[in-house]
């Protein structure tokens, strides 16, 4: 299903790791850009639906093309609300969407028959079901969890002090 939430899971755990070094805005970008691909083949009846796009050299044209579109959307929507910490490298930029697009091809690859993640240098899917598709939604929301938790403490540990009178 084109649009699926569940990929995000590994992006707030990235988020937690990296903190300012990822932006969360340029992953999930990615993670969209992706299944463009999907949702057009849904739409029009492909017998294909995961093509050149879910593909390593797909992930790396999307990948930059969403850190070139994503820096600047991304910063002008944090300085849209304020938020203090809005400038985004391009470096940072650039990572997030790679981290978002050759992630979404593994985490798809797992469980969609019709990929080939390696094209055009091997044929098929080797990463078909290596894991069922249920330990794979257990495993990205287990890493939103973490991944959340994480950035919450963080978020907490660096919030000024409250001035006393």
């Amino acid at each position: 299903m084109p649009f699926t939430p569940i990929h995000l899971g590994a992006g707030l755990a990235a988020k937690a790791i990296g903190q300012r070094q990822f932006s969360l805005m340029i992953f999930a970008g990615s993670q969209v850009l992706m299944d463009i691909e999907p949702l057009l083949g849904i739409i029009y009846g492909w017998p294909v639906l995961h093509g050149i796009s879910h593909s390593l050299g797909g992930a790396l044209l999307i990948g930059t093309f969403a850190a070139l579109i994503g820096k600047p959307i991304s910063q002008w929507v944090l300085r849209c609300f304020m938020y203090d910490q809005w400038l985004i490298t391009w470096p940072v930029g650039f990572i997030s969407a790679y981290v978002g697009t050759f992630s979404h091809i593994a985490l798809d690859a797992i469980m969609h028959s019709d990929i080939n993640p390696f094209w055009p240098l091997l044929r098929g899917n080797p990463w078909l079901g290596i894991i069922t598709i249920n330990q794979l939604h257990l495993l990205c929301l287990v890493l939103g969890i973490i991944g959340g938790v994480i950035i919450a403490v963080q978020k907490y540990r660096h919030k000024p002090a409250a001035k006393s009178a």
